[in-house]
């Protein structure tokens, strides 16, 4: 059996520059450590249905970094509910390292993944949470920023990211 690679450091550049995202040598290289790990545990805890890895990398890494041209996080609290596989929580922790980020999942096996790479990585200020977001409250406040990228019940989601429970500054 053939073990499938992570995208080249050149062309996880070249896919950013598309973008127009900016990344340092240690961002591409946490970004190919993290598409290799996606790519190892997918097989055995589903994190996405996506298998090529450059879908990966355009579809999950450049989709999710884009929110860096358009908001103004660098500093904040981010809580990214029903993470799944990271998306887009851990690719903007990647590109925001000041950033405190918040992984919200259900999934104790996913949650599992996610703690193996906020430390394969070395991402300091992410907490990963297993937990339906419906019963979080303030263990997750104050909160800047609210997001989330393929959670059902998206009118159920805004009413409770603007509650007074959570009262997030902006949901993206």
């Amino acid at each position: 059996m053939t073990m499938i690679q992570p995208p080249s450091e050149s062309a996880v550049r070249k896919a950013l520059s598309e973008f127009q995202i900016e990344a340092n040598a240690k961002q591409i290289e946490q970004v190919r450590e993290y598409i290799r790990l996606l790519l190892t545990w997918n097989d055995k805890v589903n994190l996405t249905a996506i298998r090529d890895p450059q879908d990966i990398l355009y579809r999950h890494f450049c989709e999710s970094m884009m929110a860096v041209q358009v908001l103004e996080m660098s500093k904040g609290r981010l809580a990214d509910i029903g993470t799944g596989g990271g998306f887009p929580g851990l690719p903007l922790k990647i590109m925001l390292p000041d950033a405190q980020v918040i992984l919200v999942e259900s999934s104790v096996k996913k949650a599992t993944f996610l703690a193996e790479v906020v430390r394969a990585l070395d991402l300091a200020n992410v907490q990963v949470l297993v937990s339906r977001y419906e019963e979080l409250g303030e263990e997750i406040t104050p909160i800047d920023f609210v997001c989330a990228r393929a959670l059902g019940e998206f009118p159920a989601f805004l009413n409770w990211a603007g509650s007074a429970k959570v009262d997030a500054k902006r949901v993206v």
